[in-house]
């Protein structure tokens, strides 16, 4: 009986595929996953500005570089409201989650337009 409730215990907290939570450091996002299911739909749908696999894989490891050396010092409200909507679909993107938390403070805002990734925003433009 206990240990099936350390079971439940276990899977309820890492049960989710995508985000893994790590406390300071930034969630690890199944990126791969989102960048072949989004060139996938992409060329389901006959997108114009389709992105290969290579681009939207470079794109979210630049993003997730980026965001490991910045995201300790945002506060944890933030992180935590960035990260259920960078992952709010079912599939994360790296691109989304810093752009979420870059437009957080809008006084340290660095661009991220040159990356594209897996974002559900790219090609709203």
């Amino acid at each position: 009986m206990i240990v099936a409730f350390i079971s439940i215990a276990r899977v309820s907290q890492f049960g989710s595929p995508l985000v893994i939570p790590v406390g300071d450091r930034a969630p690890v996002i199944n990126v791969e996953k989102t960048c072949r299911d989004t060139v996938a739909v992409n060329k389901e749908t006959n997108v114009a500005l389709a992105q290969p696999l290579e681009n939207c894989m470079r794109d979210e490891n630049d993003a997730k570089q980026r965001l490991n050396a910045v995201w300790s010092t945002y506060p944890a409200p933030i992180r935590e409201r960035c990260e259920r909507e960078a992952t709010l679909l079912g599939e994360g993107s790296y691109v989304d989650l810093l752009t979420c938390v870059q437009m957080s403070t809008p006084a340290t805002l660095a661009p991220t337009t040159d990356l594209r990734g897996a974002s559900k925003n790219r090609n709203k433009n």
